[in-house]
């Protein structure tokens, strides 16, 4: 009897650390003045990801990505290419499960899959706007594509 009532706590009590950890999926971040004013913009800008050498091309319509990109990313080389891949690969199997679950995430947010494959090298420039590209979407759209807070600090 006494087993059994220590059993049914237990469960319980990994049920609810589980809803707990589930409803935690959204970014809880600071947005700096600065970085508000930049996901406010209203001015049209597209950004383009491409390595010619791998006919590999993303193209970013998304207004304020590119003033964000230059003026609150980290510079190039801050990451180094392997931290942006691991981190990319995270997001991209995310991004695409997003994708393909339009009932549980705004298909407005989540519209084209991304093709990136861990065992293609796309260079330096690729991973670091792709990469910051998955920070500045997740800041600006409260959003969470793994277990990291997307921070710039």
């Amino acid at each position: 009897m006494k087993l059994k009532v220590i059993i049914r706590i237990f469960s319980v009590l990994l049920l609810t650390i589980f809803i707990m950890q589930c409803s935690g999926s959204k970014a809880v971040v600071d947005i700096s003045k600065e970085e508000k004013e930049v996901f406010n913009q209203n001015k049209s800008e597209a950004v383009t990801i491409e390595n010619d050498s791998l006919e590999f091309e993303i193209i970013i319509m998304e207004i304020g990505f590119n003033t964000w990109l230059h003026s609150i990313a980290k510079p190039r080389g801050y990451y180094t290419q392997e931290y942006m891949e691991n981190r990319n690969q995270i997001y991209v199997i995310n991004w695409n499960q997003r994708v393909l679950d339009p009932f549980n995430y705004d298909p407005n947010l989540y519209e084209l899959r991304i093709n990136y494959y861990p065992n293609i090298d796309y260079g330096y420039d690729v991973n670091y706007e792709l990469y910051n590209y998955f920070i500045y979407f997740q800041r600006k759209y409260n959003q969470r594509l793994g277990p990291f807070v997307p921070r710039i600090n």
